[in-house]
Parts: C-alpha cells; sequence; structure tokens
C-alpha cells in the first residue's frame, strides 16, 4: 500500500486534552505528548514523550535536519547493506566489465559475507574500523589481504555507503576517517637501451612487441588490440584505439583503453623499420601480435618473455616494467611530462609527475645560476 503523501506540518498536541480544554478520551493513558511532521518524502512520522519540552525538542531537531538537507529517514536506515550493494552495482553497469566483475568479486568474497545482513543504521565507524584491521589479520579461516586488496574493498563498501547518505538513510559515511594500510612501493626497474636491445635479442618472435612496450609505453592490452590498420609507419605512430581485457566468467573482452580516450603515439624510426617488416603481407585488421587463439593472453606472452628475460640477465622482469622502461627512456631524451603523459595515456600530468616525477631532472642548481646571472645583468645596466 502506498503511504499517504501530506502537505509538510509540524507541531506538538497534547493527546490528554481536546482543543477546547476539556479531557480526551485518552486522558491518563500512554505518553501525553505527540510530536508529528512530515518529511521530505511526504510521510508522516510521530513520536511520543511524556514531558512537552522532550517532543519539542525532538520536533526541532527534525525540522532542522529537514531544512539544512541532513534529515535521515530512520525508518529506511533498517535497509541491510546487501539490498543496498545490489542496487548500487546495478547501477555501475556503464563501466568497463572487467571494472564490474571486479567490484562483485570484492562484494561478494569480502563485503557481503561480513555485511550483507546488517542494517544500513547500524554500520559504525568502529565496525568498519574492526573491519579493515581484520581483512589484515591472518586467522584459521582466512590469509591477510595484501594492503592493496583491503583498500579496494573498503573503497566498494565506501561506494556503498556513500549511496545510503545520499538517499539520507544514515547522516554520514561511516568509513570516513578510517585508518588504511599503507601499500609498499615495490622497486621499479627502468632498463637501459643495452638492456632492452639483450631482451629483445632473445624473445624471438616476441621481439617486435618486447619493442613496443619499451619504446612506446602501450599496456599489454592495448598491444594486444592492436590492428595493422593503425599502425602508421609513413608517420613513425601507433593509434591506440582500445584494450584487450580478461573478465572473470566471460573471457577477454576488447573495450576502450584505460583512460578511456584513444592516442597516438610516436614511434622510434628503428622501431617502424621493425613494424613494416614484422606486419608485411598481413590484412589490415590483422592483429599486430596475434596469439594462437585470436588475442595474445598473457600467459601465452610471459610463457616466452619469462626465458627470455632470465637469458637476458634480467631475472624477475615482469612485462609492465617495459612501459616504465618507456617512461624512463623518453624522459631521458628530454621529453617534458606532458609528452609523457601523452604517450602513455595517463589521465592527468598530475598522476605522470606522481609516478615518474624522481626522473625528471633536477634543475634547482641550474634556475641558481640563472637567477644569480640575471641580477648582475640587471644590475649592470
Amino acid at each position: 500500500m502506498t503511504a499517504v503523501k501530506r502537505n509538510r506540518r509540524s507541531g506538538v498536541a497534547d493527546r490528554w486534552k481536546n482543543r477546547d480544554g476539556s479531557k480526551s478520551v485518552r486522558h491518563g493513558q500512554g505518553k501525553r505528548w505527540l510530536a508529528r511532521y512530515v518529511n521530505d518524502e511526504g510521510e508522516e512520522v510521530t513520536a511520543s514523550f511524556d514531558l512537552k519540552d522532550d517532543a519539542q525538542a525532538f520536533l526541532d531537531e527534525q525540522v532542522s535536519d529537514l531544512v539544512t538537507g541532513r534529515y535521515v529517514n530512520k525508518r529506511r536506515a533498517s535497509r541491510t547493506v546487501g539490498s543496498l550493494a545490489e542496487e548500487w552495482i546495478a547501477h555501475k553497469q556503464h563501466l568497463k566489465p572487467k571494472t564490474v566483475a571486479g567490484y562483485r568479486s570484492l562484494l561478494d568474497t569480502q563485503v557481503l559475507t561480513k555485511f550483507k545482513d546488517r542494517a544500513v543504521g547500524d554500520m559504525t565507524f568502529s565496525v568498519v574500523r574492526n573491519w579493515v584491521l581484520e581483512l589484515q589479520t591472518a586467522t584459521d579461516d582466512h590469509k591477510a589481504l595484501s594492503a592493496s586488496r583491503v583498500i579496494q574493498a573498503y573503497q566498494v563498501l565506501k561506494g556503498v555507503l556513500d549511496d545510503a547518505v545520499k538517499l539520507r538513510l544514515i547522516p554520514s559515511n561511516p568509513c570516513s576517517g578510517v585508518q588504511l594500510p599503507r601499500k609498499q612501493e615495490s622497486e621499479r626497474r627502468y632498463l637501459t637501451h643495452q638492456q632492452v636491445e639483450a631482451l629483445a635479442a632473445q624473445s624471438a618472435g616476441l621481439k617486435p612487441m618486447v619493442l613496443v612496450l619499451a619504446y612506446c609505453g602501450l599496456r599489454f592490452g592495448e598491444a594486444a588490440a592492436l590492428k595493422v590498420k593503425q599502425v602508421d609507419v609513413k608517420n613513425n605512430r601507433l593509434n591506440v584505439l582500445s584494450s584487450v581485457t580478461f573478465v572473470s566468467g566471460t573471457g577477454f573482452v576488447e573495450g576502450t583503453t584505460k583512460g578511456g580516450e584513444s592516442r597516438s603515439v610516436p614511434v622510434p624510426q628503428f622501431l617502424s623499420e621493425v613494424l613494416k617488416t614484422h606486419t608485411k603481407g598481413m590484412s589490415s585488421d590483422a592483429l599486430v601480435f596475434g596469439g594462437k587463439e585470436g588475442w595474445l593472453t598473457p600467459g601465452e606472452f610471459r610463457w616466452k618473455f619469462d626465458p627470455a628475460a632470465t637469458a637476458a640477465d634480467l631475472h624477475g622482469l615482469v612485462p609492465h616494467e617495459l612501459r616504465h622502461t618507456a617512461a624512463s627512456l623518453a624522459i631521458k631524451s628530454g621529453a617534458n611530462v606532458k609528452v609523457v603523459q601523452r604517450m602513455l595515456g595517463h589521465k592527468s600530468a598530475t598522476l605522470t609527475l606522481d609516478r615518474y616525477g624522481h626522473l625528471f631532472p633536477d634543475e634547482l642548481d641550474a634556475l641558481a645560476t640563472r637567477l644569480d646571472q640575471d641580477r648582475i645583468k640587471a644590475l649592470a645596466d
């Protein structure tokens, strides 16, 4: 049955007396004072009190919250985290399938196993903080999660509870202020030109792809999705339009790049010649780096890449380190941060600086020298 919506009004009524001051039929029975107001959904809300001052104080608080936007529908706060989570992820279907699958996995394995049946209104800062600590602690039932995985699980729960705040089920997000573990920065390896050449020499049929990863900075999925018609050897460019990712339960899916935008990536002349030879005789729609059954999979690539890295005395090297190498070599060649950003497909130069800022030359000493020289020249004029 749909609740009857009413016009907004509020007040405190004496349940023991009629309007003319005479005793009502309820005189002396139950709590005397009734506070009532109409919420934003047009529903009338009531509460009974023994004292008129208590009823008025309650009413003043509720009306103030309605006016300032802090009002919370306490009845709806009984909704479970599980039901709200399903609604939350249903509105994420516009995202990439891999992203949605990642959210789904975190919900099923970390969030809902703990909070599926808990009322949203019962979620507190203490509850969330203890849960974050539990995720980091190994027990007989589960292994301790990595800092990265804990942060991901926390962000999913925070997203669900952000919706609870917007729906006015809770006044604020209990996730706010919870201290998270720090991700340990793994030491990045930046190969030299000589090391890249040694790796490529050991990579046999993978040589063209290894060189593209090391000098153009493509992500593995972008290289796997690259088609011959996107290789512009005349202008020394790769037109990166899409990426291939593995989605749990679905398989490999082609979609947009991580940043959601296409980009044109510069190619050194020597590599253009390598790609020209590599793609000779291939159709324009053919994959530049195809696998046995279509797209080249990470596993298929690593099956040849790992032995090649070992043979080149680059033990433990992983393909993504070639992307770091591309950034390093570009910076050493004099590329500024905006060029590196565009080459790598970062959303912003800030992201590029956060990851590779330490590789850019420190010009502080040169700046001090120029200022000194400019001062001497200015004062001499």
